[in-house]
Parts: C-alpha cells; sequence; structure tokens
C-alpha cells in the first residue's frame, strides 16, 4: 500500500484524449486459444513486459501476471499510469473482500472507458485465474495502445495493420498481410526500425534465412535504442507455428508509437513541401508575366518613334514605299504582339486567381508594368498609328497634288518664256530712227498689237505666281527652283512693261512725221493676235493635265469641254473673218498694182500662222475626247472597287458587331457544366477564326482600293481601320470569356466545389443581372447575398457596414459593378478553406522540435533537396536570446509566404 500511495500522483502528470468511446472487445479474442501453451506463455511474456513498461514509471514492477494482480493494486496503478487519470482510493485491508473492492474499481474504471468486459469478474482475477487475467490485459492493451491508432481513415487493428504495410512497403522480403506468420523471419521488424532510424541497423545485410538472428536484433535495438523492452523471445515465433496475434500486435504497437512523432514530422513536412510547391509556380509565373511584359513594352517602345516620325519624303516613290512598310508592319509585325498582348492578360487573370485560391496575396507587376501600364501603352500605340496612316495618306495626296502643279507650273513657264523670248530685244531696238512714214505707222501699229498681246499674257503671267505661291504652302521640295524660276519671269515681266512703254513713248514723238499706215493690215493684226491668244489659251487647256477622284469630277471636265466644242464654229467664223481681211489686202494689192513684201508691218502672225495653229485646235479636240473617256473608264473600274469593298464591309462590320454583343451575353446565357461551356466557347471561337477568310479577303481589296489611290468610299461608313479594330477586339474577347471559365473551373478544382454549386451561383447570379450583360449593380448584388442566406441584419458588423466591405472584396477597383468571376472568388471563399499562414508555421514547429527557430540540417533533413534550398536562401538569421549558430527565422518565412511580410 505504501508503494501505490507514493506513486499515485505520478498519473496525474499523463492527460489522454476519452471523447472517443471504445464500446466492445476485440471481436477475435476467443478465450480457448488461450489455453495452447505456445500461445499462453508468448501472451504471458509480452503482457507482463509490456505491463511493467508503464509501471516502471511508477517505480514498481511485477513478476507473475496473475498474481501481482490479485489484490487490484498493482492493477489501479498500472490503469492510472496509462491513462493519466487518477483512480478511487484502494482499501488497505488483506482479506478477499478488500481485494475484490479493488478489483471491482479498476473493472469499472475500464467499463467507464466505453469497454464491455464479457464474462471478466473481480472474483476470478482475485483467484488467479490466467486466462480471465490475460483477457483482461489484453483488453486495456486494446483499449489504450491500439484503439487510438488511425490511419486514413481506419483504426485499431485494422489501423496498425496499415501502418505496418505503408512502412515496410519498399523493402524486400517484407510482405506484412498480418499480425502472425507475417512477423516469423524478423524482417517485418527491422524493415519498421530502418524506415525510421537507418542509422541503427544495415537492412542489405539481413538474411530472410536467419529469422532467429533478425528477430533478437529487432529486440536489442528496439530495447537499447527505442526504449522498447523486449517482450517476446525470439525461438517461440520462429518454433509457434502461428505466433499469437495478441501478443505480436502488443509489441508492434510499442512501434507505432514510439514514431508517432516522426509521422508528425512527416505531415508537417509534406504541408511545407505543398506550400512551398504552390509559391515556387507562383514565382515562376510572375517573372514569365515580367518577361512577356518587358518585351512587350519595349516592342512598343522601340515602335512608337518610328510611327511619330513625320519626315516628309520628297518623291511619291519613296511615299509609296513608306505606306508600303507601314502595311507591313499591319500585316506581319503587328499580329503576333497582338496575341502576345491578349496572352499576357490571360496569363495575369490565372495568375492572380491562382494566388486567390491559394490564399497568398495579389501580384502587383514591377513599375510601369501593370496590365493598365500596358493597355495604356497600346493605346498610345494605336494613336500613333491611326495618325501616322492618316499622316501617310495626306502626304501621298499633298506630293501627287505638288506633282500635278510642278508640271502645269514648267508648262505654263516654257510657254510664257517662249512667248517672251527676243521680246526685250525687240522692244529695244531703234528701227523706227531711220523708217518711213509707212513703216513708222507699221511699227506704231505693230507695237499696239504687242501691247494687246502683252495684256492678254497678263493672266498667264498670274497663274505662273498663284501655282508658285501654291507649291510654296505645300512645301515643295524643289521650290527654290520654282521660286527662282518664277521671280526671274516676274522680273521679266516687269521689264517688259517698262521697255513697251518707253517704245510707245519714243513712237508717239515721231508718229507726227510719219503718218502712212495699211488700215487692213492693221485690222488684221488687231483681230488675229486675240484669235492667235485664243486659240494659245484652246491648245494649252486642251494639253492641260487633269487629276480626278469621282466620276463626277471627270463628268463636270467632259462637260466643260463639250462647253469649249459648242464654242468652235464662232471661233470658225472669227478665223473665216480674219482670213478674209488678208484676201482683200492680196485683192486691194492685186487691183492696184501694189507690190507687197509679203509681211505685214503690224503683226509677226501670217495667215498660214492662223492655219496651222487651227489644224492643231482641231486635231486636239479629239486626243481631248480620248483621254477624257480613258479617265471615265478608270473611274468606273474605281466605282467597282468601292462598291466591291462597301458589299463586303456592309456585311462583315454587323456581323463583327452581332458577334460582339453575342459574347457579351454568353457568360449569362450559356448552360450545363463549365466543361461545357468550355467546349461551347471552344467551338464559338473556332467559328470566328473560321471567319478570318473574310477579313483577308477584304484585306486584299482594301489593298487594291489604295493602290488605285482610292481615299474615300460613300457606298460604306466602315473603313478597313474599323473593321480590324473590332476584330482585333472580337478575339480579344473571345479570348478573355474562355479565359474566365478557365478560371471558374480551376476554382471549383481549387475548392472542391461541385458542378452543382456552381450551377446554383451562376442561376443566382443570372437572376439578379437584370441588365443581362454579365454584371450586377451593387443593389442587385445586397438582394443576391440575402436571397442566398447571407446575414445583413443580424451579424457581427451593422449591415451597411459589413456590405461595404464585402463590395471591397469584389470591386477592388470600385467599378460600380460586380463581375461574376469576382462574385464565384468571394462564394469560394466563403464556403472553402485553405492553408493559412499560422498552420505553415506550426508544421515548422513540429519540423524544429518545438523550437522557435529551426535550422539548416533540420530543413535538409526533412524537406526534399530543393525545397530546403529554396527555404535556406529566403530565411533570415533567427536573432532571439534562445539561438544557436544558423539558426533560421522560420516565422517571418511563414508569414512572408501569405502576404504578412516582405519576404
Amino acid at each position: 500500500m505504501t508503494t501505490v500511495e507514493t506513486h499515485m500522483t505520478y498519473s496525474n502528470s499523463y492527460t489522454i484524449n476519452q471523447e472517443e468511446v471504445y464500446m466492445t472487445q476485440e471481436d477475435d479474442w476467443d478465450r480457448d486459444l488461450l489455453l495452447d501453451p505456445a500461445w499462453e506463455k508468448q501472451q504471458r511474456k509480452t503482457f507482463t513486459a509490456w505491463c511493467n513498461s508503464h509501471l516502471r514509471k511508477a517505480g514498481t514492477q511485477i513478476d507473475n501476471i496473475e498474481e501481482d494482480f490479485r489484490n487490484g493494486l498493482k492493477l489501479m496503478l498500472l490503469l492510472e499510469v496509462i491513462s493519466g487519470e487518477r483512480l478511487p482510493k484502494p482499501d488497505k485491508g488483506k482479506m478477499r473482500f478488500h481485494k475484490i473492492a479493488n478489483v471491482n474499481k479498476a473493472l469499472d474504471f475500464i467499463c467507464s472507458k466505453g469497454v464491455k468486459l464479457v464474462s471478466i469478474g473481480a472474483e476470478e482475477i482475485v483467484d488467479g485465474n490466467a486466462k480471465m487475467t490475460l483477457g483482461m490485459i489484453w483488453t486495456i492493451i486494446l483499449r489504450f495502445a491500439i484503439q487510438d491508432i488511425s490511419v486514413e481513415e481506419t483504426s485499431a487493428k485494422e489501423g496498425l495493420l496499415l501502418w505496418c504495410q505503408r512502412k515496410t512497403a519498399p523493402y524486400r522480403n517484407v510482405n506484412v498481410q498480418n499480425f502472425h506468420i507475417s512477423w516469423k523471419d524478423g524482417l517485418a521488424l527491422c524493415a519498421l526500425i530502418h524506415r525510421h532510424r537507418p542509422d541503427l541497423i544495415d537492412y542489405a545485410k539481413l538474411r530472410k534465412d536467419d529469422p532467429i538472428g533478425n528477430l533478437n536484433t529487432a529486440f536489442e535495438v528496439a530495447e537499447k535504442f527505442l526504449d522498447i523492452p523486449k517482450m517476446l523471445d525470439a525461438e517461440d515465433i520462429v518454433n509457434t507455428p502461428k505466433p499469437d496475434e495478441k501478443a505480436i500486435m502488443t509489441y508492434v504497437s510499442c512501434f507505432y508509437h514510439a514514431f508517432a512523432g516522426a509521422e508528425q514530422a512527416e505531415t508537417a513536412a509534406n504541408r511545407i513541401c505543398k506550400v512551398l510547391a504552390v509559391n515556387q509556380e507562383n514565382e515562376k509565373l510572375m517573372e514569365e508575366y515580367e518577361k512577356l511584359a518587358s518585351e512587350l513594352l519595349e516592342w512598343i517602345r522601340r515602335t512608337t518613334p518610328w510611327l511619330e516620325n513625320r519626315a516628309a519624303e520628297q518623291t511619291m516613290r519613296a511615299m509609296q514605299q513608306k505606306l508600303e512598310d507601314f502595311r507591313d508592319y499591319r500585316r506581319i509585325h503587328k499580329p503576333p504582339r497582338v496575341q502576345e498582348k491578349c496572352q499576357l492578360e490571360i496569363n495575369f487573370n490565372t495568375l492572380q486567381t491562382k494566388l486567390r485560391l491559394s490564399n497568398r496575396p495579389a501580384f502587383m507587376p514591377s513599375e510601369g508594368k501593370m496590365v493598365s501600364d500596358i493597355a495604356n501603352a497600346w493605346k498610345g500605340l494605336e494613336q500613333v498609328e491611326k495618325g501616322y496612316e492618316e499622316w501617310l495618306l495626306t502626304e501621298i495626296r499633298r506630293l501627287e497634288r505638288l506633282d500635278h502643279l510642278a508640271e502645269k507650273f514648267k508648262q505654263k513657264c516654257s510657254m510664257h518664256e517662249s512667248w517672251t523670248g527676243g521680246k526685250e530685244d525687240l522692244l529695244s531696238q531703234k528701227d523706227f530712227e531711220s523708217a518711213s512714214l509707212m513703216e513708222i505707222r507699221a511699227l506704231m501699229r505693230k507695237h499696239e498689237a504687242f501691247e494687246s498681246d502683252l495684256a492678254a499674257h497678263q493672266d498667264r503671267v498670274e497663274q505662273i505666281a498663284a501655282i508658285a505661291q501654291e507649291l510654296n504652302e505645300l512645301d515643295y521640295h524643289d521650290a527654290a527652283t520654282v521660286n527662282a524660276r518664277c521671280q526671274g519671269i516676274c522680273d521679266q515681266w516687269d521689264n517688259l512693261g517698262t521697255l513697251t512703254q518707253k517704245r510707245r513713248d519714243a513712237l508717239e514723238r515721231v508718229e507726227k512725221l510719219w503718218e502712212t499706215i495699211d488700215q487692213l493690215y492693221l485690222e488684221f493684226a488687231k483681230r488675229a493676235a486675240p484669235f492667235n491668244n485664243w486659240m494659245d489659251g484652246a491648245m494649252e487647256d486642251l494639253q492641260d493635265m487633269f487629276i480626278v477622284h469621282s466620276i463626277e469630277e471627270i463628268q463636270s471636265l467632259i462637260t466643260a469641254h463639250d462647253q469649249f466644242k459648242a464654242t468652235l464654229p464662232e471661233a470658225d467664223k472669227e478665223r473665216m473673218a480674219t482670213m478674209g481681211i488678208h484676201s482683200e489686202i492680196l485683192k486691194i494689192a492685186q487691183t492696184y498694182g501694189i507690190k507687197l513684201s509679203g509681211i505685214n508691218p503690224y503683226t509677226n502672225l501670217s495667215p498660214q500662222d492662223i492655219s496651222t495653229k487651227w489644224d492643231t485646235v482641231k486635231h486636239l479636240v479629239p486626243l481631248r475626247d480620248q483621254m477624257l473617256q480613258e479617265e471615265v473608264a478608270r473611274q468606273q473600274a474605281n466605282e467597282r472597287l468601292r462598291r466591291q469593298f462597301a458589299a463586303q464591309a456592309n456585311i462583315i462590320g454587323p456581323w463583327i458587331q452581332t458577334k460582339m454583343e453575342e459574347i457579351s451575353h454568353v457568360s449569362v446565357d450559356i448552360a450545363g457544366s463549365l466543361e461545357e461551356q468550355m467546349n461551347s466557347l471552344k467551338q464559338y471561337e473556332q467559328n470566328i477564326i473560321n471567319y478570318k477568310s473574310n477579313i483577308d479577303k477584304l484585306e486584299g481589296d482594301h489593298q487594291l482600293s489604295q493602290e488605285s489611290l482610292i481615299f474615300d468610299n460613300k457606298h460604306t461608313n466602315y473603313t478597313m481601320e474599323h473593321v480590324r479594330v473590332g476584330w482585333e477586339q472580337l478575339l480579344t474577347t473571345i479570348a478573355r470569356t474562355i479565359n474566365e471559365v478557365e478560371n471558374q473551373i480551376l476554382t471549383r478544382d481549387a475548392k472542391g466545389i461541385s458542378q452543382e454549386q456552381l450551377n446554383e451561383f451562376r442561376a443566382s447570379f443570372n437572376h439578379f443581372d437584370r441588365k443581362r450583360n454579365g454584371m450586377m449593380d451593387p443593389d442587385d448584388f445586397r438582394a443576391c447575398l440575402i436571397s442566398m442566406g447571407y446575414d445583413l441584419v443580424t451579424g457581427p458588423l451593422p449591415g451597411e457596414v459589413e456590405f461595404a466591405r464585402i463590395m471591397t472584396l469584389v470591386d477592388a477597383n470600385n467599378t460600380g459593378v460586380v463581375t461574376f468571376q469576382a462574385f464565384i472568388d468571394f462564394m469560394t471563399r466563403e464556403t472553402a478553406e485553405t492553408d493559412t499562414a499560422e498552420q505553415v508555421m506550426a508544421s515548422f514547429k513540429i519540423l524544429a522540435s518545438d523550437k522557435n527557430y529551426i535550422t539548416v540540417d533540420e530543413l535538409r533533413r526533412e524537406l526534399p533537396p530543393d525545397q530546403a534550398e529554396y527555404c535556406i536562401s529566403r530565411m533570415t538569421r533567427y536573432i532571439g536570446a534562445d539561438g544557436s549558430t544558423g539558426a533560421l527565422d522560420y516565422i517571418s518565412f511563414s508569414s512572408a509566404l501569405y502576404g504578412e511580410s516582405d519576404l
């Protein structure tokens, strides 16, 4: 009694979870089998050793299992040690009823733990019944050593057997199927030890044909290093055809409890590996995003200056080459970048979804590499691109106009210079000083005719000056030459005016001395000069170059030409009248016998000159007709190209708009599972891609139009730029929609959400999506939450405050709407569980043996090499006073994994 009382306080230091109830004894315990002497011997030795392994904690032991438990004292002490609870105070007497009372207290305690004792009474234990005593001890072993074993939803015997099978599976010659013959050769016990402590046994040296040696090795190592007493004899196990199952189970359960700590470490290591694997994958996605974003932004940075360059070329050929380079950029260089931009947005959304699912903070790209930054840069690129194309077309039109004006300027200058050639010398002559009266009068009349001709050429000089001014205003590349030539003509014209006035003054001074003049010559000269000037103007107009861009413009030229042809009969009358004057001169000369010199003293124009120019005019008229008709044919061809382009554009433009509207509703209207929705969207995307041939055909028609210099089209409001932008937006929108469904699948799989739950979420969202645009207003979202049972009235926070908190989760950018993806993320976050920083800290603490720091050796021993090195490279040095050399801070590292500090 003294020994019992001395060690009663020991039981208070044990705390065991007793909430589980073990209702029945092991069904396979057959008392009759205990009569087998070999089995009874094994059980006596095993159960005695097991009891002593616990009793020695209280400073005592038993020698004979049926004798030492008869008074109930050591039995009560054993129960106190293994349960950690205090039993009622034992009776101190030595009479039989005292012993029965003590044994009954022990049996009552066993029953209070949910154990049903069958046919075991206190009297039999007090009487030393070996069979009943061994059965009682086996019941205690089952309840306190085996019942709490749990492996993958199996418990007790099945759990212990599964644990043994898992631990010994990699070892040769080991096949654990039971708790008797599977252990006879000793290899299974050695494998269990080697699996957890490979430093204690060299398994490769063990032989299957040496069972006694194997068993003794396992017994000795377990007793010496694992504090597991020797409970069995190797010879008894080997020589018994079927060793006692209860003895083996009792001994093997000691190994399970000895290695339970290692199991916890393995579980903790698995949790850390899982968390680190997620973190490594997310970091890889972040690096890929940064790289792709940098490359795309660099391409935009390099391309923008090229598109911003407005250095105009001096020739039409050079500008058309620039336009061709721009077409190559639009067809070849830009489309891959459009795909990269779309893929970048998809990768960003996927990464953010994975971060949310793994309870990590949202990814914040480097400065200047946000999706919005890329979108702004892309928008700027497209604006510059649009401006560049408009500038190219404007420049081409300008150069076309400049070439036309320059050619016209040269033609008019050549005609003017041809007319003015020698006029200065002629006006500077002093021929009147030695002329006769008739010659003086002739010179006077001739000079008057010249003045009339000079006045008629004033318009041409003004036209030349106007053309030169327009060439300067349009920044003609050879403006210096034009200005020099124009200035020369103007200076010459001023000089002609001065010389003309001087000659007239001189002739008028001598006119009184010279009176003879031939009136007919004078009249011929007066009529021939303007008519000649009219023919010069007609020839100039008939040979004038023109440029038109529509049928209406060419028709206007044809009308003007027809009006000109209508004046030809009247002009012919004037020609006949002029030629009649010359005929009368010849008639008078013949009549009066006047010998003519053959030269009209008043003009250099001869009847032959008039006839020749008239023939030239008549020859140029049909040529002009032919040129105008050819231009009509060209404009008709251009009109066909306009109509051909418009016919396709008026179909493709509305088709793209319709598809965009359909896609905007597709996330709302598609029913079925997410995989079915994905297949439907993929088919929808393929249909859109198959439509690309129509876009390419329209591009071909657009190129033909531009090659024909067609820059406007009244038959359609759609330009090629509109179609291109719409097509790119359509491809991007369908890709984003597919990505949203992929993220929903990822969310469903990661959070364990069933299809029915997703369908319920979808049905609720669609019901409150009153505008049918795939988004809910805040009021609709509030109504949706209430309809799904979310308490916004009686919760821990006031209704408006709680709803404002929820809105910051689903609408972080404060857009005023809730998308379906944000709604799904919120619902899954509210219903699913994720790893937390505290769980990871607890796992590291297990690996660190309850220390506040962890060492490099512990990390390398418990984790796979790559993940161990990952932790070592990122953990900071532990600075606590209890730290050792090389100690690492796993607490700050775990917080950093979940964004609670800087990693």
